[in-house]
């Protein structure tokens, strides 16, 4: 769940805000050396310039008064590696690995908009080749797992857009939250493609100004808030599918590295801590403790396919993090009638205190996991 980016007009407009706002230090980072990011309001300053392939690490500070999100960008807006959500006077090290050529760092005041940018150019040489074979080996595993998900959706989805078409209502709340898993599983995948995830999954609140609002959420909506569907509904359940069929394709393309999936698996949790826990994603069916348990398994899967790296590196880490998936996956099940069924209790029916003990145990998880992506490159 992200909130879509400009259209290119504005993402013209936007560059030349940024050429006004931003500062760049004339400077190039060395082999291992991070790169200072600095995001404000109006600005975002880094350190350097130009980097070594292999594996760069962004020490980011955010010093606006708005929470911001950073990216490293392909010249074509696919996403090398982020970090949403990084509050005002706080920090976050955000570790990618890099082949050479040209990129963009971009900070996103607010989490909106094309952001401000700044070049980022990339050399020969570096730490790639020396990856560890057992990284590889994840890689393949857990680009098969998405691709897996990817096509297990596409028949759901075909049964929940069938059933809109038709204008079964109740058919179609049944469909919904199944229809929704296997991208909620590995939606740091789909985000990476920048423009499908705002079709399929943005919630009202996010949108842009001007923007259409599409996929799940705006037929979540109509079944639960408006209680029919329409010729509209119809039109928007064929266009999910469409764009669903799209994200099929090309998963297999998506640029996928051994801290992506690391850091994918951290923005999993945050969007648990920020969307599912809140009750703010399914705000219209309560279906929030599906997505959250989609979101804890892509998270598990992700580490568990690094986990022979990365408790050969940092054993004490792979130890706890064992624990806190552990705690948070026995505390879900409490909430649903058999660990094999993905019948959820209804989040309205999740009382104050129950959420925080959601909340705490998320964040009990989601610190250790902020960490992975270090540990399998050390």
């Amino acid at each position: 769940m992200r909130a879509v980016r400009l259209t290119v007009t504005a993402a013209a407009t936007a560059a030349t805000l940024t050429a006004l706002a931003a500062c760049t230090a004339k400077s190039d980072a060395k082999d291992g050396a991070a790169v200072q990011v600095t995001a404000a309001d109006s600005r975002c300053e880094t350190s350097s310039t130009s980097v070594p392939a292999g594996h760069v690490t962004l020490e980011i500070a955010n010093k606006g008064s708005k929470a911001t999100e950073v990216e490293i960008l392909f010249p074509d807006d696919r996403i090398v590696s982020e970090k949403e959500n990084i509050g005002p006077g706080t920090k976050y090290t955000l570790t990618a690995e890099v082949k050479a050529g040209s990129y963009e760092i971009a900070c996103r005041p607010g989490m909106k908009g094309h952001g401000i940018r700044q070049k980022l150019t990339v050399t020969g040489g570096g730490t790639s080749a020396e990856r560890d074979p057992k990284l590889d080996q994840a890689v393949a595993a857990y680009r098969q797992y998405a691709q897996d998900q990817a096509d297990r959706t596409l028949p759901l989805a075909e049964t929940f857009v069938k059933a809109v078409q038709d204008g079964d209502v109740a058919a179609a709340r049944k469909a919904y939250a199944p229809s929704r898993l296997g991208w909620e599983r590995t939606e740091p995948v789909a985000e990476s493609f920048g423009d499908i995830d705002p079709k399929v999954d943005i919630r009202k609140p996010d949108l842009e100004p001007g923007q259409k609002w599409t996929g799940w959420h705006r037929l979540e909506q109509a079944l639960w808030q408006k209680k029919s569907i329409g010729a509209e509904e119809k039109a928007l359940a064929g266009e999910l599918l469409t764009d669903l069929k799209d994200w099929k394709e090309r998963v297999g393309k998506a640029e996928i590295t051994p801290t992506s999936m690391a850091n994918g698996a951290k923005e999993l949790l945050d969007e648990v801590a920020k969307g599912k826990v809140t009750g703010e994603e399914e705000y219209y069916s309560h279906t929030d403790l599906v997505d959250f348990k989609g979101n804890v398994e892509g998270a598990q899967r992700a580490y568990e396919l690094l986990k022979p790296v990365a408790a050969e590196n940092d054993p004490a880490l792979a130890k706890e993090l064992d624990k806190q998936f552990a705690a948070l996956n026995t505390l879900l099940d409490k909430y649903r009638p058999s660990k094999d069924s993905y019948d959820f209790v209804s989040y309205d029916k999740v009382g104050e205190g129950q959420r925080k003990e959601l909340s705490d145990a998320v964040n009990a998880l989601a610190e250790p996991l902020s960490k992975l992506a270090a540990a399998v490159v050390k």
